[in-house]
């Protein structure tokens, strides 16, 4: 069975820096899962805030595929019954659209959620939908170690979600990862490309990225070096990872899936020990509208 999974924002909205055709038409989306099905990618990621993902999915799929699909952001301070609710609400008429019976996991999309006052009731709802066999893992989806602490230490997850890329260490460099594994949580890493961005050349990089110069200078000249293209040297770092299960990536035809899958496979040479950052503002893309 493949490390890599796929993510699906693209197959219900026009998504990341790169996309040139906007929202991936039905019939490439069926291309680009049956090439999974047959190299065993077996991972689904979407939510229903991913446009009509879910309901395109739903009517391509096959018991083979894993699905896992996230919950709603409240907006609420405290969370109280009427959260429940709407949480339930959602995740039936989540698996109405997959045309599943139940699926394999549902995170907690916003990591907040699950810090807030109140947030019990959502975790007891979750694990009441795994008690009747309506998933078989509940998750959480974080941007930051910090907050994932903090809800280890409160609530019994079984799938983590979270940042992971060559340039991104914090979740090594904290013991993070480490603790994971540990706990036998299972690791699905996103953004391993950074949205895309890892794959530019240097000529297309929009300008507002240039504070990072020295950073893509070192990148560009070891990718030069070593004769090994963005897409190779991105996903293989990610799936060197022991600690790491699953690897999402996203894609908008079926020849950039077959690309990255080929490239998924063998080592890869050193890397310079001063090729990350711990800069937000261009490890997480919400900032990047502030630069």
């Amino acid at each position: 069975m493949s490390k890599l999974g796929l993510g699906t924002v693209q197959f219900g909205t026009d998504y990341g820096l790169t996309s040139v055709d906007g929202q991936v038409r039905p019939k490439e989306v069926k291309k680009i899962l049956s090439y999974a099905n047959s190299k065993g990618i077996n991972l689904l990621d979407t939510a229903a805030s991913y446009g009509n993902s879910e309901e395109i999915l739903g009517g391509l799929i096959n018991s083979e595929f894993k699905v896992v699909t996230k919950t709603r952001h409240f907006d609420s301070l405290t969370i109280t019954n009427n959260e429940v609710s709407l949480l339930n609400k959602d995740f039936h008429n989540s698996l109405n659209k997959l045309k599943q019976k139940k699926i394999y996991g549902l995170l907690v999309h916003n990591a907040d959620d699950l810090l807030k006052p109140g947030s019990k009731k959502i975790f007891d709802q979750l694990l009441e939908l795994k008690k009747n066999n309506k998933l078989k893992k509940i998750g959480v989806s974080v941007y930051d170690y910090i907050k994932l602490t903090s809800i280890l230490d409160n609530f019994d997850i079984d799938i983590v979600q979270l940042p992971f890329n060559i340039f991104d260490r914090r979740m090594i460099n904290s013991g993070v990862l480490t603790a994971l594994y540990k706990k036998g949580i299972e690791v699905h890493a996103r953004s391993v490309f950074l949205q895309g961005l890892l794959l530019m050349s240097g000529k297309s990089m929009p300008n507002k990225f240039n504070r990072w110069s020295s950073l893509w200078r070192l990148w560009y000249e070891w990718l030069n070096d070593n004769q090994i293209s963005p897409v190779e040297a991105s996903i293989k770092y990610v799936i060197s990872f022991p600690e790491i299960t699953k690897v999402l990536v996203g894609v908008d035809t079926e020849n950039q899936l077959k690309e990255i899958y080929k490239a998924s496979s063998g080592t890869l040479p050193k890397i310079p020990d001063e090729m990350h950052t711990d800069d937000t503002d261009l490890l997480n893309p919400a900032n990047w509208g502030q630069l």
